[in-house]
């Protein structure tokens, strides 16, 4: 055993000792043993009555000599059987040998009181010292599956790893049951590992494989989540099950485990959930470090991501000011327009950008505050329009508003940012001639405001619906023209809708090839709602 300290052996052993010798002792006392206790018991009591009756003493002073034979019958056996037969034959023996007319005869008034009361405090004698003697064994065994188990936990919260939970499980499980038990541990996602930890020698474990075919034979029978063993081809395997998956396997070989009397199963199911909770609670350490690192990760990010968007703000702002100036000083006809015209388009898709990350970032970190206030829905829709028109001035968007006013309680710029955002995704995945629409509808019965904007594009491939929100996340399916992105754009629309109690979502289109993204904004606003 490798890892379980002298103190563990020595209370196994005397565990292993003590149930080895209750057990050799249940076999050696026969029912012609007990009874041969019993008649010796009583032939002693018999020889002090004749010697007690040649001194002339009291039948009370005999009737004591029997009734500690059947006190004594009643400690040197087992069960209620011969203590009660014990006191009948002692009444018996002492109503024939030693009262008169010395023969079997309770008529005489001056001893049916004392025969009575004999058989009476025999039989409840027998019964207390028989329940006394059971309850001390029990205790005993109690005490003994108390400290083990005691022992267990200790070096188990010692354990550095999984695998060393499972190599001081195997030899603990294996010393109380004089076995070479075994433990395959199962992985994050409940698959067996591929090999499995055996005991071969009270100093030795060691190694075995697991074949596909066993592994796939285990997954088929732990799949159920029963808490009893089942029988496999060399083992009975008991499932270490923790809070939400299968942690393990404990393997006892089908010989030993035939022979397990019930205080054994009981005890080795207890240390199964001791050797449970030493594993649940190291993984879910492990989960929480791993949680911390990437939250310490995704903080340093952000930070960087903030720190280099501050610092290339100012001049994008004025790269983005010289080209515009240029632009207007030049004819169109110049060869030198077209180039001034790309790096005022890169300029400002540049500055787009930053503004995502330095939007994402607040989100995230929790400290951009909502100014919610009532505004018109068509406005910030007409807002978001005239700004996308100016980028990419080739293409038509199709707008669709109430003929009502709709009031809708939101942050106008941080919404308007929104509809930025997926007109700008439409427009990177739509060609110029084609249709971009965005449009606004009340819902009166969920109460709240639906936008929607529909582009003419190749759409959304199913499996990329459920990433297209991630951060960093990027299509691979782009136009040929469309400007290179990195995936921030849907995450902030994500993010910021959420943060207005809204919800947004993603589909193709029925009518014709493109995709629809859709978010709805609450047109009731609550005073607490802030980021």
């Amino acid at each position: 055993m490798n890892r379980i300290g002298k103190n563990v052996t020595e209370r196994l052993a005397a565990l292993e000792e003590y149930l080895a010798a209750r057990q050799r002792r249940a076999s050696a006392k026969s029912a012609a043993y007990h009874a041969g206790v019993m008649l010796a018991l009583l032939a002693a009591a018999t020889a002090a009555g004749y010697l007690f009756h040649g001194f002339a003493l009291r039948e009370t002073d005999i009737a004591i000599m029997y009734l500690l034979a059947v006190l004594l019958t009643a400690r040197l056996t087992d069960g209620y059987l011969y203590g009660f037969l014990a006191s009948l034959l002692a009444a018996f023996l002492f109503n024939f040998l030693f009262t008169e007319p010395f023969a079997f005869s309770v008529d005489t008034q001056r001893y049916i009181v004392p025969f009575l009361i004999m058989v009476l405090a025999a039989l409840i004698t027998s019964t207390l010292t028989t329940q006394a003697r059971e309850n001390a064994l029990e205790a005993r065994e109690k005490e003994a599956g108390a400290k083990i188990l005691y022992t267990l936990t200790t070096r188990l919260t010692e354990a550095e790893d999984i695998r060393d939970i499972a190599a001081i499980a195997t030899g603990a499980i294996s010393d109380m049951l004089s076995s070479n038990a075994g433990c395959l541990c199962f992985d994050e996602n409940g698959k067996p590992e591929g090999t499995f930890i055996q005991q071969v020698s009270p100093k030795k474990q060691v190694r075995r494989e697991v074949t596909a075919a066993e592994a796939e034979a285990l997954r088929g029978r732990t799949a159920g989540g029963e808490p009893a063993g089942t029988a496999g081809s060399e083992f009975y395997d008991w499932p270490v099950y923790g809070r939400d998956t299968i942690l393990g396997l404990i393997r006892v070989p089908q010989k030993d485990a035939k022979g397990l009397k019930e205080p054994q199963v009981r005890l080795l199911q207890a240390m199964i959930e001791s050797t449970a909770l030493a594993m649940d609670r190291l993984r879910a350490a492990r989960q929480k470090i791993k949680f911390n690192e990437e939250i310490a990760q995704e903080r340093y990010r952000g930070t960087l991501l903030r720190s280099i968007s501050h610092d290339l703000r100012t001049p994008l702002s004025g790269i983005m000011g010289t080209s515009e100036m240029l632009l207007d000083m030049t004819e169109k006809e110049d060869q030198r327009y077209p180039l001034m015209e790309g790096i005022h388009k890169d300029a400002h898709w540049l500055h787009s950008l930053v503004e995502n990350i330095l939007s994402l970032t607040r989100l995230q970190d929790g400290k951009l505050m909502l100014n919610k206030q009532e505004e018109a829905a068509e406005e910030v829709i007409g807002a978001a329009v005239r700004h996308i028109s100016r980028r990419y001035p080739e293409y038509e968007i199709a707008v669709d508003v109430p003929e009502e006013l709709l009031l809708v309680p939101m942050d106008a710029k941080l919404i308007e940012q929104v509809l930025v955002n997926l007109l700008d995704n439409a427009a990177k995945h739509t060609a110029p001639q084609e249709e971009i629409r965005v449009s606004v509808i009340k819902d009166e019965e969920k109460s709240c405001a639906v936008f929607s904007v529909r582009d003419s594009g190749e759409g959304i491939a199913p499996e990329e619906l459920a990433n297209i929100f991630r951060t960093f996340y990027t299509s691979p399916v782009k136009h040929a023209d469309a400007q290179p992105g990195i995936g921030l754009g849907l995450a902030i629309c994500d993010a910021a809708v959420k943060a207005h109690g809204g919800s947004i979502t993603a589909c193709n289109r029925g009518d014709r090839p493109g995709a629809e993204l859709t978010f709805t904004l609450p047109l009731e606003v609550k005073d607490d709602e802030f980021i």
